[in-house]
């Protein structure tokens, strides 16, 4: 079983479960959207690269851009390295890009945004998740969190239209969200984990099976978001 394309709701994994699947499931919806070649920006270790390319796909070829060897990431090498500002690829030359879990990390995301759109042909889609209750995580390279306005601001200045911006999670993932990572990261003895494992993980498992996204205008909690735009 792989932990992004796969995940699975364990004891163990009570901090993960629930922002994994949520991106698992945006991804899969958004794989119909491309067809010809697709630039993972900010790809890591390439988790859903063999799902992209799975049948039935439009994607004839998948292209992995990274910081390279001075990334965080080393076991898996980029197809292509950049620096982060700069894609070295000319204008026009990829169908549709893709930025996963990676937006938060970028000092500059206009930057990335930009460049996302100069490389991409007209007509293709722009993927994207970011987090939004999540702990400070790669640190110190951890630098935003975004709001469902503020990301369909930012692409539509970046130059895309047809922004459609999908939040994750309601109330009950959030407060899922929270005890899983708790039970899972602070600090405490082996034995007290294991016990509070086995008491949260029924509660965690119920509170995920009845959630539910409320109306944006209402304030509602949420764990995260996806969205497509279209150069």
């Amino acid at each position: 079983m792989h932990p992004f394309t796969d995940p699975q709701l364990t004891r163990d994994t009570q901090d993960l479960y629930p922002v994994r699947s949520s991106i698992l499931k945006a991804v899969k919806q958004a794989k119909p959207h491309f067809k010809g070649s697709l630039l993972d920006i900010g790809c890591g270790v390439m988790p859903y690269r063999e799902l992209l390319l799975a049948q039935p796909t439009g994607i004839a070829q998948y292209i992995g851009l990274d910081l390279g060897s001075h990334g965080i990431y080393k076991k898996v090498p980029p197809d292509i390295e950049w620096d982060g500002r700069t894609a070295p690829l000319v204008d026009a030359s990829v169908d549709n890009a893709m930025a996963i879990e990676v937006l938060e990390h970028c000092p500059e995301p206009m930057v990335v945004l930009r460049e996302a759109h100069r490389v991409m042909r007209p007509g293709g889609t722009f993927f994207f998740t970011v987090p939004f209750l999540w702990p400070l995580h790669d640190v110190p390279y951890d630098e935003h969190r975004y709001t469902p306005f503020a990301m369909e601001r930012m692409l539509k200045d970046a130059g895309f239209k047809d922004v459609v911006v999908t939040p994750h999670g309601g109330w009950n993932a959030s407060l899922a969200q929270m005890i899983g990572l708790w039970v899972t990261r602070k600090p405490m003895s082996k034995r007290r984990r294991s016990i509070f494992k086995r008491l949260t993980f029924p509660i965690v498992r119920s509170l995920l099976r009845n959630d539910s996204i409320g109306n944006l205008a209402h304030g509602p909690m949420i764990t995260g978001l996806s969205g497509t735009a279209v150069k």
